[in-house]
């Protein structure tokens, strides 16, 4: 064999081995990129914290919150909820979102084998004239759950006071569809989005008319968007994003007809 050919033949062995490393890392790539952050297992995992209760005189059983839900009961939300400290609360973008909590290390105050799933509502602020270790509780960077006297009693017995806990997130299982609840007035409308499956958490709505395409709508609060547009006497779509990146549409939600004030349910996300 000349050496030309073996030359040639190298030059080709070389060039396919390139090729074959390089599709590799491309799909890799390709394929690392399109993870939804959310689909981390290490979301799921158990982690420390501790945990509070407010008894049932407390305003928070029945105004909703830092989340805008309104009364929790009659949004459908009960008891099961949770306000958190500022380290978990992310500026209300984790409103809906469900967790499972436990109680441990304090086998005199804790129910062994009991846990509870509870959706964020509210935010437990600060309190900087405490320390974190001496009363300030929601104070940063403190992993903190606050919650309704019933739901605490579930996993401790009331006397616990700040009780360790294990936590992670779930998915939330709701009964019914996604409701959206619209305010507003003239061209600028507002919608409060509840009962919301899967992650719970919203990042994105847009709203469609009849006679218009898809408007971005932006957080206002909680999870209360609003949109400056003109959308009366038009039938109106609704698209929702989760922060696992599943998108949820119902179209023609409201009838053309609809007005301020009115709640319609729409799809779900399924768990």
């Amino acid at each position: 064999m000349s050496l030309a050919l073996l030359s040639t033949l190298s030059i080709l062995i070389l060039f396919s081995l390139f090729y074959i490393t390089t599709s590799q890392y491309s799909l890799s790539s390709s394929s690392s990129f399109s993870r939804s952050p959310q689909s981390s297992p290490s979301l799921f995992e158990w982690r420390s914290a501790h945990a509070t209760y407010y008894d049932a005189a407390d305003p928070r059983e029945a105004v909703g919150g830092a989340c805008g839900y309104g009364d929790l009961v009659k949004s459908g939300y009960g008891m099961a909820t949770v306000g958190l400290s500022e380290t978990l609360f992310e500026r209300g973008r984790i409103c809906g979102a469900c967790f499972e909590l436990k109680c441990v290390d304090d086998l005199r105050w804790c129910i062994p084998g009991t846990s509870i799933i509870v959706t964020v509502t509210n935010f437990c602020a600060p309190n900087y004239g405490f320390t974190s270790e001496g009363g300030g509780h929601c104070n940063a960077p403190n992993k903190h759950f606050v919650l309704p006297i019933e739901a605490f009693e579930k996993i401790a017995i009331w006397k616990a006071g700040n009780m360790p806990v294990h936590y992670r997130r779930v998915k939330c299982r709701k009964e019914g569809g996604i409701r959206f609840t619209i305010s507003g007035s003239g061209i600028f409308l507002s919608v409060l989005i509840t009962n919301v499956g899967g992650t719970g958490d919203i990042v994105g709505v847009k709203v469609k008319g009849s006679r218009t395409g898809w408007l971005p709508m932006g957080r206002n609060w909680g999870q209360n968007w609003h949109v400056n547009a003109l959308l009366q006497n038009q039938p109106l779509s609704f698209e929702v994003t989760g922060s696992d990146g599943l998108r949820l549409t119902s179209y023609n939600l409201a009838p053309k007809d609809w007005s301020f004030g009115q709640t319609f349910e729409g799809k779900q996300f399924e768990t």
